[in-house]
């Protein structure tokens, strides 16, 4: 069995047990090989818009003997996928506009499709995204890997609701405000916004309503 980061497995083990996964942007192919050589996927399909990394994850599944579980598509996100019994779909190590962007295109994604999203970067573009285009966000967790705090979220069709501009940025408190990283992320959310603050008011207004929350769950932390 493939070694998988930290990140990388907190990713493959959201994916349901038969799921028949898409993992776009696949790169090497890690997740995609874990999958089928741990037997949790019943069908893998991994794409990416580059050849080069395409042809690293077809060398891997050749190399761990998967290389007819793993079917590999050269293609931009997730253009000229017919979607027929596809219901799992992985985007992860992209920026959340990029992500968006993505399913943007591919509005089947919101037909009884469970999406496991992991952006690097504009996160709440991404939840707001979601939550303007007919997706309910399901689940948020944290993950760290190489000293860096990731989000990952999960979601399908549907509605969220409304989200405060400090939960777009971090996602719904009764989602991620019990994961054990929560509390450093949100240090490192405050310490961004507030370097922010004397040059924007959007983000002096975000670094207020992060220490509001700040002290409403870590009370007895002197640090607030």
């Amino acid at each position: 069995m493939i070694h998988l980061s930290a990140r990388l497995q907190a990713i493959a083990s959201l994916v349901e047990p038969g799921a028949a996964v898409i993992d776009v942007g696949t790169d090497h192919g890690r997740i995609p090989v874990w999958l089928a050589q741990s037997g949790v996927a019943a069908r893998v399909l991994a794409t990416d818009i580059r050849s080069g990394p395409l042809a690293g994850a077809a060398a891997l599944a050749e190399k761990t003997g998967v290389g007819e579980r793993v079917t590999l598509r050269l293609t931009d996100g997730l253009a000229g996928i017919c979607p027929d019994g596809w219901n799992t779909v992985i985007i992860a190590g992209m920026g959340g506009e990029t992500i968006a962007s993505i399913l943007a295109a591919a509005p089947w994604t919101r037909n009884g499709v469970r999406l496991i999203l992991s952006p690097h970067s504009k996160r709440a573009v991404l939840r707001r995204f979601l939550t303007e285009n007919g997706y309910r966000i399901l689940s948020e967790r944290l993950t760290e890997d190489a000293g860096r705090i990731y989000p990952i979220l999960t979601a399908e069709g549907g509605s969220s609701g409304s989200y405060t501009p400090a939960e777009l940025q971090l996602g719904k408190l009764e989602q991620i405000a019990g994961d054990g990283l929560f509390g450093p992320y949100l240090d490192g959310c405050i310490a961004r916004a507030e370097k922010a603050a004397p040059y924007s008011g959007e983000a002096s207004a975000l670094a207020a309503e992060y220490r509001q929350i700040k002290r409403r769950l870590f009370p007895h932390d002197d640090s607030k």
